[in-house]
């Protein structure tokens, strides 16, 4: 099961300007962008929101070097006040950072997919103004979601492991069974694709916005609802999983697997 995130379909790329976009609202940062994460670990910057110029555009970044291949090393979130004075990284992409962009705060947010960074979300800022920890907090919820989008199965993928596994029921070689089996669970084929709860994926975009601390109003303006109809998707979520309160919730969602 560890491989099926190599195996399927790399939705990445495809995704990666929606959530960048979702960031970008969210946060209300002027400048996001982000890429995948090779198989050698190489982060390849590749969608842009806000930049000048093309000097990031295709950059290849290494773990462990500058501010991506920081947070790709730790798997975890990296933020800098001054990128330029900072002694948190290595500086080897100053001139496109700081030089050509200007930026200043800069924060790295990896996408993190059963243990393994899929690739890497940017926000920054350009002159005194810092980043500060709501927009860590949102950049979190985005992240989260998209790590659960690319660990499920694309429609075509599902309905390929449902013949498959029926293919493999009807074999009579013990051992080939077998062998179809763990294909199918290597394809990810035990990856739910429901939530049994019965949550709706707007329930689901509420609870996780809760689970990193958003308030009702931060929740509202990153998911263009009033902060009414945030409160009506909390109470069903709450109703739905047998519990009265939103840290309730947030812990039962996340029991079930669905958070």
């Amino acid at each position: 099961m560890g491989e099926t995130a190599s195996v399927l379909p790399d939705r990445f790329p495809a995704l990666l300007p929606q959530r960048l976009e979702m960031l970008r609202r969210a946060t209300g940062l002027p400048v996001v962008f982000g890429g995948a994460v090779t198989p050698g670990r190489d982060l390849v910057l590749s969608s842009f929101f806000g930049t000048h110029g093309t000097s990031l555009h295709g950059l290849r970044i290494g773990a462990g070097r500058g501010l991506g291949g920081t947070a790709i090393a730790m798997g975890a979130p990296v933020r800098v006040n001054d990128y330029a004075s900072t002694k948190a990284i290595t500086h080897e992409f100053d001139q496109m950072v700081v030089v050509d962009e200007r930026l200043t705060s800069v924060f790295a947010y990896p996408v993190t997919v059963r243990g393994t960074v899929r690739g890497v979300l940017y926000g920054a800022v350009r002159g005194q103004t810092t980043i500060g920890d709501r927009s860590i907090r949102m950049a979190g919820a985005i992240a989260q979601g998209f790590a659960q989008d690319l660990d499920m199965p694309s429609p075509n993928t599902r309905a390929a492991l449902r013949e498959l596994a029926e293919v493999a029921k009807l074999v009579g070689d013990p051992a080939l069974r077998e062998r179809l089996r763990k294909v199918h669970q290597d394809l990810g084929g035990e990856v739910p694709v429901t939530v049994p709860t019965g949550l709706t994926p707007r329930e689901l975009d509420t609870l996780r916005l809760a689970a990193v601390g958003a308030s009702n109003r931060e929740i509202a303006a990153e998911l263009g609802l009033s902060t009414e109809t945030v409160k009506a998707y909390l109470r069903g979520a709450m109703r739905k999983l047998g519990v009265h309160n939103r840290t309730a919730a947030v812990h039962a969602a996340r029991s079930t697997g669905a958070l």
